[in-house]
C-alpha cells in the first residue's frame, strides 16, 4: 500500500522529481509499474541518494519522539535537537545549513559526516557578522583598590575587527568589577597564565591589574572577592614602559551589569554513532548527562541590551543567540549556538 500511496499522491501533487533516500531504489521499479499501469498524466523521476548521517546524533524521528516523550528533551524544539526548529532555536542560520550542505554534497554511497563541520560553517558565518561583548557566565568580584571610588569612565571597545564598518562602542569602567571564576588561581600551575597573587595581566581595553590579596567566606573558606591595584598609565591595554603581559581578561563593572541566563549546549550523547544499537542498545544510554549546562547568575555589559543583533560573540567564551521562547527584556536568556574552538579547523589544516 505504501508503494502505491507513494507514487500516486506524487503525481496527483504535480511532483517532478521525487527524492528519496537509498533503502527506495529496490522500490523504484515498481513506483514507475503503478504510474504506467495507471496511465497518469504526470510521471514523476524517483532519484535515490544517501542519507544524512551526522556523528553524535541520530536522524530516526522514532528515536527522538521516545526522548521527547520521556522528557529528556523540553521537545522538538529543544536546541540539542537536529530538527529544524531545535537548530533553529539554537541560533544557526540558513545561509549557514546551506553552506554546510553545499560543502557535504549529495552522494549514492552512506558515511558518516562529522559535526565539527556544521559548527564550523556557523563559526565561519558569525565571526564576520557578530558584534563582540563581554559576558562574565560565573562571576567573581574584584576590588580595583587605587581606583576612585565613585569614579565611573567610558572605554572605547571594537565590536568587530573583521569588520572595521561596525564600529566600536563604548564600555563603563569602574572601581569593582566582575571577572570569570577560572580567571583566577591562588595556587597557579606552571601553565596558568591568568590573575594570581602578585601577577599582573590585562583588562580588556583598559589597564593592566596586579592582584594584592583575596578575602573569603568565614564559613567556607571560599574566595569571594580579589583585591588588585591598576596602573594608571596603561588606559587601552598597553605599558608605557613597554613591559608585556601573558593574559588579557574580559570583565564587566559591577555597577552597569545587566543579569542574564545562559545555556550552554553541548552534543545530545556520548557516542559519535548513538544509533548503532551495538554501541547504544537503548537510546537514552548514550545521552550526554552536560548536554545542557544552565548559568543563572550571568552578568553582561549594558551595550547589550541595547544591541538590535540576536547573534553575539561573547569574547572569549563562543557564540550566542537570544533565545526566542524563554528571553525577555528583563531577564535575557542567551543559548550557545558554538565555542570559539574550531576542531574541524584544526583537522583540516
Amino acid at each position: 500500500m505504501y508503494d502505491f500511496a507513494h507514487c500516486v499522491s506524487d503525481s496527483v501533487e504535480g511532483v517532478t522529481h521525487s527524492i528519496c533516500t537509498l533503502e527506495f531504489e529496490d522500490h523504484r521499479p515498481l513506483y514507475n509499474w503503478f504510474l504506467d499501469a495507471l496511465e497518469v498524466p504526470c510521471h514523476p523521476q524517483q532519484i535515490e541518494f544517501a542519507r544524512l548521517n551526522l556523528s553524535y546524533t541520530v536522524m530516526s524521528k522514532r528515536k527522538f519522539l521516545k526522548l521527547v516523550n520521556e522528557g529528556h528533551v523540553s521537545g522538538w524544539n529543544d536546541p540539542r535537537m537536529p530538527t529544524l526548529s531545535g537548530i533553529r532555536r539554537r541560533g544557526y542560520t540558513p545561509s549557514s545549513i546551506r553552506n554546510f550542505c553545499e560543502r557535504i554534497g549529495v552522494a549514492k554511497r552512506n558515511s558518516f559526516v562529522d559535526f565539527a563541520l556544521l559548527e564550523h560553517c556557523i563559526r565561519e558565518e558569525l565571526n564576520k557578522t557578530a558584534p563582540r561583548f563581554m559576558a562574565v557566565l560565573r562571576p567573581l568580584k574584584v576590588v580595583i583598590l587605587n581606583y576612585p571610588e565613585e569614579q565611573t569612565e567610558e572605554l572605547p571597545a571594537v565590536n568587530n575587527p573583521e569588520d572595521p564598518v561596525m564600529g566600536s562602542r563604548m564600555v563603563p569602567f569602574s572601581r569593582i568589577l566582575y571577572i570569570e571564576e577560572e580567571d583566577f588561581m591562588e595556587n597557579p600551575s606552571k601553565q596558568f597564565y591568568r590573575l594570581s597573587p602578585d601577577r599582573e595581566v590585562r583588562l580588556r581595553y583598559a589597564y593592566f591589574i596586579t592582584c594584592v590579596g583575596v578575602v573569603r567566606d568565614d564559613q567556607t573558606g571560599r574566595i569571594t572577592e580579589i583585591h588588585c591595584t591598576y596602573d594608571p598609565l596603561t588606559q587601552g591595554g598597553d605599558a608605557h614602559d613597554g613591559r608585556k603581559v601573558k593574559a588579557t581578561l574580559h570583565w564587566v563593572s559591577v555597577s552597569h551589569a545587566i543579569g542574564a541566563e545562559v545555556r550552554l549546549y553541548d552534543h545530545l550523547f556520548t557516542k559519535p554513532n548513538p544509533g548503532d544499537e551495538r554501541e547504544c542498545p537503548d537510546i537514552t544510554d548514550c545521552l550526554n548527562p552536560s548536554s545542557l549546562v544552565t548559568l543563572t547568575s550571568c552578568k553582561t555589559e549594558p551595550g547589550l541590551a541595547k544591541t538590535g543583533n540576536s547573534r553575539v560573540q561573547f569574547e572569549r567564551q563562543g557564540y550566542f543567540y537570544v533565545d526566542p521562547v524563554d528571553s525577555t527584556p528583563e531577564r535575557p536568556v542567551f543559548n550557545r549556538i558554538v565555542s570559539l574552538k574550531d576542531s574541524y579547523a584544526k583537522v583540516k589544516k
